[in-house]
């Protein structure tokens, strides 16, 4: 197959073939394919821009291009796919920050039709915007590619069966081509990250305000023994004692190898499992040097792959990061990727959010049932019906679940693949976070909840 670039002479399809194999994965193969035909059909009349954009994906945007433009539409998003989202965001979603969201482009100063000039016309030229961390945060000097953006939470139902968002985050020093993997995907419900977010400058900026005054610690409680637990299955049967990591040990290794486990180091392959499966005994194989788990900050969490097999990953932050409902997917995370995938900011926002919206559905419900039958406006306007059962439903399991990571080494789970649960994969790991959970146990201990719905102290169990 000829890898030369294709010019905007030449077909339709030959040209979305082209950009389609420089995808980041910021969007599914399918919305990707949709939203660079619609844009290469739109730019057939330009040609001189078609080339333009050809040039900017197929060479990293490593020559000067011009704009990119097209027809600015009334409330300024574009829909695709039946869905809509800002034209710059969503391109440079596709072609260069999978994990992208909107607030976080600034354009270049040469680019004439940046969306946020407010022209007719629009430029979608991804290498016509850069990417910033949060106001008042200089990039200038920095050595790393991107940055990562500052954590929002989300209050939304949490789900048990997780669609599949397969993520591939890699280095720009990693052994691999910056497009090596990016371009294949498992399925439609699947993100690509192509990118290390630096742990170090994450810890010096992400946690301070923009006059460089360090935010005040989330509890004043003094930390538990143990930052993390790990615990390690295959299918739906715990195999070996639970692993605990100290905080003198603030990076922890797992990997598949039967030496002797050590504090910073949980070693799989010694462990026996008299009703170990064909599936798992194969996949622990595979496992290889793992992963490598690292705590930053008061209570962020990093992975690095290290094998060389993909693992997959249940993580709310990549969740919000990938513009996912919470507990809405699993994230696809390849070889010699480094990648945040918990943010105690974050979560702490999202258990207040929960634990509040379930607080007041239960005292809403509780009136309903009293005859008192709420309106449509209140508790945030949850019909007392359905909305209200459910708002209500949200129990200590599903707060604990914010505080949770669960990874699978090698297979997959979710609608791509034959297994919907994580349980039905043959060897995973859950690691549960003390520190959030300390938090969460706060949160349910300054609301007047039932005794069945707030346990005290259930972290340390």
């Amino acid at each position: 197959m000829s890898t030369q670039a294709p010019t905007s002479a030449d077909a339709c399809l030959s040209i979305v073939h082209s950009l389609m194999c420089h995808r980041q994965g910021g969007e599914s193969e399918s919305f990707g394919k949709r939203a660079i035909e619609s844009l290469v059909k739109k730019l057939k009349e330009k040609r001189d821009e078609l080339d333009s954009l050809i040039t900017a994906i197929t060479t990293n945007g490593a020559h000067p291009t011009k704009c990119v433009t097209i027809q600015r539409t009334l409330d300024g998003r574009l829909q695709v796919a039946g869905r809509k989202g800002f034209p710059h965001v969503i391109y440079a979603r596709i072609w260069r920050w999978p994990d992208l969201h909107k607030n976080e482009l600034k354009h270049a100063k040469f680019c004439q039709y940046a969306f946020d000039l407010k022209q007719d016309s629009v430029c979608v030229n991804p290498y016509h915007y850069e990417r910033v961390v949060s106001p008042g945060i200089d990039l200038s000097g920095l050595t790393i590619q991107h940055a990562p953006s500052s954590s929002i939470g989300l209050s939304s139902p949490l789900a048990e069966n997780y669609p599949q968002i397969p993520h591939s985050s890699q280095a720009n020093l990693s052994p691999f081509p910056r497009n090596s993997s990016s371009a294949t995907w498992a399925g439609s419900s699947t993100a690509t990250y192509t990118q290390t977010q630096d742990p170090q400058f994450w810890n010096n900026n992400h946690l301070q305000t923009s006059d460089n005054i360090p935010l005040p610690p989330l509890t004043n409680q003094q930390p538990p023994e143990f930052w993390c637990t790990i615990t390690y299955f295959e299918l739906d049967q715990q195999v070996g004692e639970t692993f605990k990591v100290p905080y003198s040990c603030s990076t922890v290794t797992v990997d598949g190898y039967t030496d002797p486990s050590s504090l910073d180091r949980f070693c799989l392959g010694q462990l026996s499992n008299v009703h170990r499966t064909e599936a798992s005994e194969r996949a622990r194989l595979h496992i290889g040097k793992g992963v490598q788990l690292d705590y930053r900050g008061e209570g962020d969490v990093w992975i690095r792959c290290v094998s060389d097999h993909s693992v997959f990953v249940q993580s709310y932050y990549l969740d919000r990061e990938a513009g996912r409902a919470p507990g809405d997917a699993v994230h696809k995370i390849y070889p010699s990727a480094y990648i945040k995938v918990f943010d105690i900011r974050q979560c702490h926002r999202q258990m207040q959010q929960q634990a509040a919206t379930a607080q007041a559905a239960a005292a809403a419900q509780a009136a309903a049932v009293a005859g008192n039958v709420p309106g449509p406006a209140s508790v945030g306007g949850i019909a007392p019906a359905v909305g209200l059962s459910a708002a209500a439903g949200i129990g200590v399991d599903d707060l604990r679940r914010l505080c949770i990571l669960r990874l699978s080494f090698v297979k997959g789970w979710g609608p791509d693949y034959p297994r919907h649960s994580i349980k039905e994969t043959p060897c995973w790991i859950e690691v549960q976070l003390h520190r959030p959970l300390q938090l969460l146990d706060e949160v349910l201990q300054t609301m007047p909840l039932s005794s069945e719905v707030r346990p005290r102290g259930f972290f340390l169990g």
